[in-house]
């Protein structure tokens, strides 16, 4: 009788065998037609990932982020072996041990597909749920399926089980665009992934089995639900006793989500546009692009330069800036209200640290929004008689053997066609030079540039950061500021920083570049140079006080043992200009309209006057 029973029982099982042989062999033949082809193919070149740009202060607090996916990748001894048991007994227990893919799993998915007639049953490893995020669809196909099979293979082939469970961790989705366990416990908790407890990790390594479900934004129950089925497994498979997962099932889940920051914006989108030309300096594309030999070449390296940035932009860096926050906010907040009393009028401002000649402010337009145009770098504006001090007089000390007593003509001159006048058309007869300096006036300082020579003159120039001068501004106008294009308020500041002690050097943002494993990328390696000598310093440093105190500069009002400083109108009264120094800071400031427009009417409020006060503090 047993032994009739046990025929029955086969006989029943012979058409479940037959769909489950004709599965198989379905597999077989299916792997024989693509393996071939398939494993002379394979490259498991890791794929490119977008990864976060952080900026930090001089304080190296984060200010900024730019990112479309949030990641903050770690290696495997960082993660806690809590979190890593938690997704080897729910996903692939048998991970340690089996060559990218599991027979025997596969055997029980393929039974189970056979009898439902479907493809729905998984049987994924780790391994291959890696292969599938870097290099395959998700659809669910058998081609696919051996196709992921192959992959897995060559992967554990290629990589340690550590890479690979290290990969997996840092790669896998946990909903609203966060990638990899890190940057979970930041976005989901504002912690690092060290500090969070057995009961967070359990909650957050709910999510990637289906992020749309277990979306804890959305879904918080079902996230719930599924935090304590991964505890059940550990507990089921021993990892931790029942007691132990009864208290971190009752214990409380606060969320805490990240938001992007992003402060100060005109800083940082300056900063941004300095890691380009941080990179192009040390990579050698400034001396190609400058070298090239048509409009079409130089459009080439452009392109290239951009894509080199993006490539390092992308694999995630972090930029240490000189930027002091406080102050920072302090003149964002006093500029933009002042500029609120006067419609459309707007404003650029540059604050340097004299001592490490850095960039620690920015002031780019009123109620400035990142990526807009940046008017303290952007805006190329006629400096007017604020570029004097640069162009005209201490070229003049720096080779001639004039000194401020000596006299000079404050008539009417002509140098062929061209005739300055002084402000108001005001003619006066011989002033000496520092009277002239003084009060800014006009024809003297013409006829001093042609004591020095024009070409004299420019060759000061070529140290500093003018990057719209042209071969066409060398003209007698430019004395005035008359100049083709014209500059930019940050290079009016950073040219100044040479009456600091004589001694030059680019003014930057950026102190240091450094990638995912804090090792430096990129920094500035410049190093200072003389372009004025300790006589001229002291000669333009006096002159320049002489203006704040008895001249066109009255109204500046700054706490420090030294305050020097050049105003600048240009024609039409479009531009106002403050560009000077104290102990502590170089600065420029320029007030105007986007579109040029007369401000005659608002040049007794000294708006300029009242910014460089504030932004000098």
């Amino acid at each position: 009788m047993r032994q009739a029973i046990g025929f029955i029982i086969i006989l029943l099982c012979f058409p479940f065998l037959w769909i489950l042989y004709s599965f198989i062999h379905s597999e077989i033949l299916t792997a024989d037609s693509y393996k071939d082809g398939l494993a002379e193919s394979i490259e498991l070149s890791s794929p490119p990932i977008s990864a976060p740009v952080v900026l930090l202060d001089e304080n190296e607090q984060i200010f900024s982020e730019d990112y479309i996916e949030w990641r903050d990748p770690l290696p495997l001894e960082s993660i806690p072996l809590f979190a890593q048991e938690l997704f080897i007994q729910s996903e692939d227990v048998e991970f340690y041990n089996h060559i990218g893919f599991n027979f025997s799993a596969i055997f029980r998915a393929v039974f189970a597909n056979a009898i439902a007639n479907a493809k729905d049953q998984g049987a994924s490893t780790i391994t291959q749920q890696l292969v599938r995020l870097r290099y395959l669809s998700t659809e669910k196909t058998y081609e696919r399926k051996v196709t992921e099979l192959l992959y897995a293979y060559e992967m554990e082939k290629q990589s340690t089980k550590e890479e690979i469970f290290s990969n997996y961790l840092n790669e896998i989705y946990f909903g609203n665009q966060v990638y990899g366990l890190g940057s979970a416990a930041t976005y989901y908790y504002g912690r690092p992934l060290d500090q969070l407890t057995d009961a967070e990790l359990a909650f957050i390594s709910a999510i990637p089995n289906n992020p749309s479900i277990y979306d804890p934004l959305k879904h918080f129950d079902s996230t719930k639900k599924r935090q304590e089925l991964l505890i059940d497994i550990l507990v089921k498979n021993g990892k931790i006793t029942a007691d132990y997962g009864n208290t971190l099932k009752s214990a409380p889940i606060v969320l805490s989500t990240k938001t992007k920051t992003q402060l100060y914006p005109a800083y940082s989108t300056y900063v941004l546009d300095e890691l380009k030309n941080l990179i192009a300096y040390k990579e050698g594309y400034i001396e190609k692009i400058n070298s090239a030999q048509n409009e079409q070449q130089k459009l080439l390296l452009e392109h290239q330069l951009q894509a080199r940035v993006n490539e390092i932009s992308a694999k995630g860096i972090k930029i240490y800036t000189a930027l002091n926050a406080e102050k920072q906010r302090k003149d964002d907040t006093y500029i933009d209200h002042l500029l609120t009393k006067t419609n459309n009028l707007q404003a650029a401002a540059v604050v340097i640290n004299n001592e490490t000649r850095e960039i620690i402010s920015l002031y780019g337009g009123k109620n400035y929004k990142k990526f807009d145009f940046h008017r303290a770098y952007q805006a190329i504006r006629q400096p007017g008689s604020s570029f004097k001090p640069l162009l005209v007089y201490a070229p003049l000390f720096e080779t001639t053997t004039f000194t401020p007593n000596n006299s000079v003509n404050a008539g009417k001159y002509c140098i062929g066609t061209y005739c300055p006048q002084n402000y108001g058309g005001a003619i006066y007869g011989n002033v000496t030079i520092k009277q002239a300096f003084r009060f800014s006036h006009n024809t003297p300082a013409v006829r001093l540039l042609k004591t020095t020579g024009i070409e004299t003159a420019f060759d000061k120039l070529k140290p500093f950061q003018f990057n719209h001068l042209v071969k066409e501004d060398h003209t007698y106008a430019a004395a005035l500021g008359g100049l083709t294009k014209g500059v930019t308020p940050l290079e009016m500041a950073d040219a100044y920083t040479s009456f600091i002690n004589g001694m030059y050097k680019p003014a930057h943002t950026i102190r240091k570049v450094v990638d995912g494993k804090g090792e430096i990328l990129y920094e500035w390696d410049e190093e200072k140079q003389e372009v004025w000598s300790p006589k001229t310093v002291q000669t333009m440093r006096n002159l320049l006080n002489d203006v704040v105190t008895n001249g066109t500069g009255r109204g500046i009002s700054i706490q420090s043992s030294y305050v020097g400083a050049k105003t600048g109108t240009t024609n039409n009264y479009v531009d106002y200009w403050i560009a000077g120094l104290t102990d502590t800071y170089t600065s420029t400031v320029w007030i105007g309209y986007d579109i040029p427009k007369n401000m005659k009417s608002i040049e007794s409020k000294k708006i300029h006057h009242s910014i460089f006060n504030q932004i000098m503090k």
